[in-house]
């Protein structure tokens, strides 16, 4: 996969927070392709499409991003790599435009939930969901509304030469979203090195039995291998029984990992291994101020 080129799908419009993402990860000259939703974006990369995904899993403020949670778990993709973005969310509006002026404010669902603060600071302003921050901004500039401001980032006002009128509005600046880089089963190295730290991502599920839960986790526990995250995602066609996403750190080709998911495996009733991979660096998000992305 080395001498493969690289082409990258990330959910929403160029200027997205996903595409920044994905441009810190593999470098600002990465070719990246718009999709229009995840399940769009996970096709795309089960399909070799494109080469990898970048997928936002989590956010350090609201939390699980559930949609893609199902999608790992449906799509025969591996995780090799993550990244942890800070989110600064700027109010974007047309020139000239003043807080005053503005009666709506646009953007994806995640992004309003982390500038509710400021948000509700305008009270003459409602705010309206749209499919993605950056695709909102270009709403706002092909309109050139004057009564209405989109939340976004500083990338997507400068692609769309729209002004910055209050920039950081997010509700905590220590907020940051998890990405996951993921490619096709087929592409996926065989033996990829081990590069530490290591996180290892799998999903399972249990019989509805009492004591399944605790049993499952006493895998890890008894070969003191630290588990980092566990979310319970409803089964398709079984009311009331649940999957379990679990991260924990360490490889798969570690003798105590590869012991864990073998001990896992006979107790559970299903494991899939999602991948292993280094654990992400936080970074801060660069804008590209490139004449050639503005419209």
């Amino acid at each position: 996969m080395g001498n493969t080129k690289k082409i990258v799908a990330f959910q929403g419009e160029r200027g997205a927070f996903s595409e920044m993402a994905a441009r810190s990860y593999f470098g600002k000259d990465v070719e990246v392709v718009s999709k229009r939703n995840f399940s769009a974006l996970f096709a795309a990369v089960e399909h070799e499409e494109c080469t990898h995904g970048m997928v936002p899993i989590e956010n350090s403020l609201i939390g699980s991003i559930h949609e893609n949670y199902d999608h790992l778990s449906a799509h025969h993709l591996q995780i090799v790599g993550e990244l942890k973005l800070r989110i600064v969310h700027n109010l974007i509006v047309n020139p000239g435009v003043k807080l005053k002026d503005i009666r709506y404010i646009y953007s994806q669902a995640p992004a309003l939930a982390q500038c509710t603060q400021f948000t509700a600071s305008l009270s003459q302003a409602e705010t309206v969901m749209t499919s993605d921050t950056a695709g909102a901004v270009k709403a706002l500039k092909t309109s050139g509304a004057r009564d209405a401001a989109a939340i976004a980032s500083a990338q997507a006002a400068w692609d769309y030469d729209l002004e910055i009128l209050q920039a950081g509005i997010e509700d905590d600046h220590q907020n940051y979203t998890r990405f996951l880089v993921v490619t096709s089963e087929a592409l996926s190295p065989e033996n990829p090195d081990i590069q530490m730290p290591a996180k290892t991502s799998i999903v399972f599920a249990m019989k509805n039995v009492p004591g399944a839960l605790f049993k499952s986790l006493s895998v890890f526990a008894l070969r003191d291998l630290n588990l980092l995250k566990i979310e319970s995602r409803p089964l398709a066609g079984k009311p009331w029984e649940y999957a379990f996403s679990l991260d924990f750190e360490g490889h798969i080709r570690q003798e105590p990992c590869a012991r864990a998911i073998e001990h896992l495996r006979e107790i559970a009733t299903f494991v899939k291994i999602l991948g292993s991979y280094r654990q992400g660096d936080m970074v801060e998000g660069k804008v590209w101020k490139d004449e050639k992305r503005k419209t």
